[in-house]
């Protein structure tokens, strides 16, 4: 096995900004972009599963990583009691009364035989089942979110610990998946994006208007953590002596510590993922899913179910996207579905594969931490320059102002400048595909 200098030294030269934000600003900085750079690695893995391996353009990312996110409060959150009192049990019943309804209409469907009769009966079934459902519902649902509804508001979790919902946020975001995949895969590319991108803002919306699910725009705050919080740290005898010993400061040390045992945990999935999906790549179904991507009549030709295929790295793909939105979510401790935007969580990590390199799982990773670096440390940069720009410029001049304002749009514009630059002189990315 070669080592390749080149892409050793682009690794290099990531760490070393990261080791550069910590020595100038703070290692609470630094490590809180590696921490996100952690994630965001994961979810470009996702991403590139989908389109490195398959050739599948995926822009519903952002509604993925929301239902991993997701998984988080309904696992690990307690469960209120009141709430499940007052309509649990109803709303249950409703949402089972619901997939009862659906599961009648398909089966009606498959049975009938084309024609006037077939379409009058599912449209007596629908209209009877909708209605009888909403009256099963919206009584439940009125019940639960008037329990405490600035404190609560919702039924909870399951209490469970919070590492339990990062593969349960991957199952959660693969099942979508599967349902999305078994309509859409069939379209062509740009439609499968459309509805994609569809799916992802009907997560959302729900998210944001479901409150008796998730708190809706309300929020949910103080979700368990795996790792000890900085207030018991700070108030443990033997940390605050043995950090005082070494000559920090014991509150810095905490949150310092904390961002460790995150990362940690972090780039334990990260790694373990690097490994599967670089076996998976070397396997005969990596092979496989290559020659799908390259050629998908010849493929058909030699036996291969394309769709089926498809669908296989489609729901694989988004369950890696549904455990970064879980990993988010757990870092965080707080689930605020008004913060799920396309920008952050799908043209973001569509950046970071094609300036990474599209089919390397390096080049993925390495896009993950380089682009999520420059999102995060260019507008203070440009703040600076803009400050150094119009230092000797008149106070109240209008072109002062203006080019000051601007500092703020130095992310977008950066963005664009990489990503031309890379398609440019590197179109296949930084570490390009073998």
């Amino acid at each position: 096995m070669t080592v390749n200098l080149r892409n050793l030294g682009l690794f290099g030269i990531v760490a070393l900004l990261i080791v550069a934000t910590g020595v100038i600003q703070s290692w609470n900085v630094a490590l809180t972009i590696l921490n996100y750079g952690l994630i965001s690695a994961v979810m470009a893995l996702g991403v590139n599963m989908q389109w490195g391996y398959a050739g599948l353009f995926n822009v519903g990312i952002m509604g993925f990583a929301a239902l991993g996110g997701l998984a988080v409060v309904l696992v690990s959150m307690p469960p209120v009691g009141e709430a499940w009192s007052a309509g649990g049990l109803r709303v249950v019943l409703a949402l089972f009364w619901g997939l009862i309804v659906l599961a009648g209409s398909i089966l009606l469907y498959q049975r009938m035989a084309p024609g006037r009769m077939r379409t009058l009966a599912l449209i007596v079934v629908l209209l009877a089942g909708f209605f009888s459902y909403r009256a099963l519902f919206d009584p439940a649902v009125a019940a639960i979110e008037a329990v405490n509804p600035a404190g609560t508001g919702y039924l909870g979790g399951l209490g469970l610990p919070v590492l339990l919902a990062w593969p349960i946020g991957g199952a959660l975001a693969g099942a979508a998946a599967w349902v999305v995949g078994k309509a859409a895969l069939g379209l062509r590319s740009d439609y499968l994006a459309i509805a994609t991108l569809g799916i992802a803002e009907i997560v959302i919306a729900v998210m944001k208007n479901e409150d008796w699910l998730s708190r809706g725009v309300k929020n949910v705050v103080s979700i368990p953590r795996p790792v000890p919080y900085e207030i018991d740290l700070q108030n443990d005898p033997d940390f605050v002596a043995r950090m005082t010993s070494w000559g920090y400061d014991p509150v810095v040390a905490s949150s310092i510590v904390v961002k460790l045992a995150y990362a940690g945990l972090f780039a334990a999935v990260l790694l373990a993922l690097l490994w599967l999906l670089e076996m998976a790549l070397r396997s005969p179904w990596g092979r496989m899913m290559r020659a799908i991507r390259d050629n998908e009549t010849a493929a058909e030709a030699m036996g291969k179910d394309v769709k089926k295929r498809h669908l296989q790295i489609f729901v694989m793909g988004s369950a890696i996207c549904g455990v970064a939105g879980a990993m988010l979510v757990t870092m965080e401790s707080q689930l605020i579905p008004s913060s799920y935007q396309p920008l952050r969580f799908t043209f973001l990590i569509w950046v970071m594969v094609i300036v990474g390199g599209s089919g390397n799982n390096w080049g993925a990773i390495l896009g993950g931490f380089l682009i999520w670096f420059l999102w995060i440390q260019v507008e203070p940069m440009g703040q600076q320059l803009m400050a150094l720009i119009t230092a000797g410029m008149e106070d109240g001049s209008a072109l002062k102002e203006h080019l000051i304002e601007s500092a703020a749009h130095m992310r977008l514009l950066t963005m664009g400048i990489v990503l031309l630059l890379v398609l440019r002189f590197s179109p296949r990315g930084l570490i390009p595909e073998k």
